[in-house]
């Protein structure tokens, strides 16, 4: 893992098309609730059987719910050798930070696009 990595610096990323590729690590339930708009869904507890999904990203950002559990997972998949040229990192405070700045998407929308309307995806 290469450390944390905040949500401004993930949503800036997104926005600019990196070749990024933002991991949500909760079940499939949470995150058809709520996501970080285009991230995939690979819940922690199939992490090590779909790990190679991630290979051939420049960089992959983890993402939990307060960003704890993605540090683990952001440990996993950089100790994977398919992901040893990646940059892996952590997403600091998780998707309740980027929710609360950014808004999180819901269902199939787009995120909402002020922090002033957003609330906890919690």
């Amino acid at each position: 893992m290469d450390g944390e990595i905040s949500p401004e610096a993930v949503k800036e990323l997104l926005e600019d098309d990196a070749d990024v590729c933002v991991v949500d690590i909760r079940d499939p339930a949470s995150f058809e609730h709520s996501r970080i708009p285009d991230s995939e869904n690979v819940p922690f507890h199939e992490l090590t059987q779909r790990i190679h999904e991630l290979e051939g990203y420049d960089h992959i950002v983890t993402v939990c719910p307060h960003g704890k559990a993605s540090i683990q997972a952001a440990n996993l998949i950089g100790s994977y050798e398919g992901t040893a040229d990646a940059t892996v990192e952590s997403m600091a405070g998780g998707l309740e930070t980027y929710g609360m700045q950014f808004g999180l998407a819901r269902a199939h929308e787009d995120a909402t696009e002020g922090a002033a309307d957003a609330e906890s995806p919690f």
